[in-house]
């Protein structure tokens, strides 16, 4: 259900703040214009007497809890010993009033004062309101609100940061900034063609040119390092190829710590895609097994190769393992095409060549050979070109003895800059919405010098930015739609 400003203003929403679970305190969160009437009919002091009214903002109290239409012996019901909060409109996270009670946190007993606070004024809050409620105060804009869901799902040091460094505006602060200069240019070229007089658009073009072309780039190192740091946020997307058997659920089992996938000595166990989030030092690694690639008749089995390529096409990682035990076959020749593709794309690949416990039959020089394939530049001509492959390591790895696995290791954090990334200062745009509507703003400024270089008018050029000024106003929340706001904060916990 959409909720109106003017609804969500005079309604008294409560929920619990905390984990639903046993634990040592449990927080029973309320806001809106009636909170302190609902405390004030729920708190009592060790005597019975109703003290809640007595109590300044900002504080925090000892008191009872009690159901006020219960009696035991003449004296309302006591459901609880409880510390609570009051916090005074617009000094609390909601901007609203807002008490919080903080009892023993047993299951039961939340709910039992969660369920005391729907009976003496309050409504259930939905996900996410008491955030929503902060944005609609304007306490926080829409990308601080976003921050406030990825500080809670942050589950490594590099998403803890820059969820906190949003939280505190960092996005909200250069989005700012761009806007400011794109709408200076935006009235300069409305003043000039109101006022010609006393604004010149003499040499305008070539300014406006620079000026679109430098905050070009620097949305352009903003998007860089976003994509770069997405990968540590939510996981680096790693597929495992390779042919039937040559240890690609071994090598499942053996990043996860546990017997996840089947191994067997039959060719074509693993028949459909596996999944599974595997810690790495301080990445996440969200590693799919995919069935061997082959050329095969079962119809199940030709399934799972077809999602393995599938896979592979959506991948930040590719691992390659090639058993070194047999010769290069048809299999490692279909699958060599396919990482060509990728890694042309721009997909890091490793390629593991795995068994070296056993003779082996498949040679560092083999592989190379491999990689070596010519392409005509133009029909006309007998030109070649060696595609360079740089993305792509060969580590030898025997998956039984573990030889290589902590070479393997190092080159993925390697390879990713893991280290790199944590320490750096930049603006880190946390999720799709955010990086779209940049993409949108930095496109809309390349228009701008288009129409520069092709001689079009000052009317074309403010259109543009406008565009750019409005696509960067959706990332905080300016001119959002009603809809983007209720999806946004649907996917909160409730309580938050």
């Amino acid at each position: 259900m959409a909720l109106t400003f003017d609804t969500l203003r005079n309604d008294t929403i409560a929920a619990i703040a905390t984990g639903i679970t046993e634990s040592g305190i449990g927080i029973i969160r309320i806001s809106g214009p009636a909170a302190f009437a609902v405390g004030d009919r729920l708190c009592r002091s060790q005597e019975g007497e109703h003290i809640f009214s007595h109590w300044k903002p900002g504080t925090i109290h000892y008191c009872r809890i009690v159901d006020p239409t219960a009696k035991r012996e003449g004296k309302e019901m006591v459901i609880d010993e409880a510390m609570v909060s009051v916090m005074k409109a617009p000094h609390s996270y909601t901007t609203e009033d807002t008490v919080e009670i903080n009892v023993h946190g047993g299951v039961y007993l939340m709910n039992r004062v969660l369920e005391l606070c729907l009976q003496n004024g309050c409504r259930m809050a939905e996900p996410g309101e008491f955030t929503k409620r902060a944005f609609l105060g304007g306490r926080i804009d829409l990308s601080r609100a976003e921050a406030v869901m990825d500080l809670i799902q942050s589950d490594n040091e590099f998403s803890r940061k820059t969820a906190l460094a949003q939280l505190e505006g960092s996005v909200s602060g250069e989005v700012k900034n761009l806007r400011q200069a794109i709408l200076y240019e935006i009235a300069f070229i409305e003043s000039a063609l109101d006022d010609p007089e006393n604004y010149s658009l003499d040499g305008y073009p070539e300014k406006l040119r620079k000026k679109c072309i430098g905050l070009i780039d620097r949305l352009d190192r903003i998007l860089q390092f976003s994509e770069s740091g997405r990968v540590l946020k939510e996981g680096i997307r790693t597929v495992i190829v390779g042919k039937p058997n040559a240890g690609k659920s071994s090598l499942m089992n053996f990043l996860s710590g546990t017997d996840r996938a089947i191994v067997t000595d039959v060719a074509g166990t693993t028949r459909d895609t596996l999944e599974e989030k595997i810690r790495l030092g301080d990445v996440i690694l969200d590693v799919t097994d995919t069935a061997g690639i082959r050329e095969t008749d079962d119809v199940v089995e030709k399934i799972g190769v077809e999602r393995a390529k599938k896979a592979a096409e959506q991948a930040d990682l590719i691992l390659y393992l090639v058993d070194t035990s047999t010769g290069i076959s048809e299999e490692d020749r279909d699958i060599f095409k396919l990482l060509r593709e990728r890694i042309s794309a721009g997909t890091r690949c490793i390629i593991l060549l795995n068994k070296t416990d056993l003779p082996s039959q498949t040679s560092r020089e083999d592989i190379a050979e491999m990689f070596r394939y010519l392409t005509p530049v133009a029909p006309q001509t007998d030109k070649t070109r060696v595609v360079n492959y740089k993305r792509a390591e060969m580590i030898p790895i025997s998956l039984r003895t573990g030889e290589g696995m902590e070479e393997f290791r190092s080159k993925i954090l390697q390879m990713f800059r893991t280290g790199d990334l944590v320490s750096r200062n930049e603006v880190f745009l946390s999720g799709l919405r955010q990086r779209t509507e940049a993409c949108a703003a930095r496109d809309s400024l390349q228009l701008v010098v288009q129409s520069i270089d092709q001689g079009m008018s000052e009317d074309f050029f403010s259109i543009d930015l406008m565009n750019a000024y409005t696509a960067l106003g959706r990332i905080i929340g300016e001119a959002v739609e009603d809809d983007l706001v209720e999806e946004i904060f649907s996917k909160f916990c409730l309580g938050k």
